[in-house]
């Protein structure tokens, strides 16, 4: 009997293996009995410990003061993606269509053109150039 340690998906198996027993009377039946295999239960390796290490807490921050801001208006205008504010197009008190661009939000190296969802004046801006935003942040509001 012969024993053999096999690594299958990275799990570690002792295997033993029976040989049979070889015939000389016929040249194409090497083998009177066929192999047999017994497998054990498997032996895990040891896992390595890692220390746990605190997460950092980032403190709110104060909105920057280029940030333009008026009285919050009725319509939001949030962002669909996380991305990068390359440029502000429209300003505080400006009348937009639906369809005019506010800002320029760049996201997978891609220019997105955020626009104003209705027809209204600008009433806030909240972010400012170079600003990191997530999905849902509020960029601006029409009234």
């Amino acid at each position: 009997m012969k024993n053999y340690i096999i690594t299958v998906n990275g799990t570690a198996y002792e295997v033993s293996v029976e040989e049979g027993s070889k015939s000389s009377t016929s040249p194409a039946q090497v083998y009177t009995e066929p192999a047999k295999a017994v497998t054990s239960t498997p032996k895990m390796a040891p896992v390595p410990t890692v220390k746990a290490q605190e997460p950092k807490v980032e403190e709110p921050k104060a909105a920057p003061a280029s940030v333009q801001t008026a009285s919050a208006g009725a319509i939001k205008v949030n962002s669909p993606m996380p991305g990068k504010i390359l440029a502000l197009k429209a300003n505080i008190g400006q009348t937009v269509k639906r369809g005019d661009v506010i800002l320029i939000l760049e996201a997978m190296k891609m220019e997105n053109e955020i626009v104003a969802p209705e027809p209204g004046t600008v009433a806030s801006i909240d972010v400012t150039v170079g600003d990191m935003v997530e999905a849902g942040v509020l960029l601006a509001t029409l009234k």
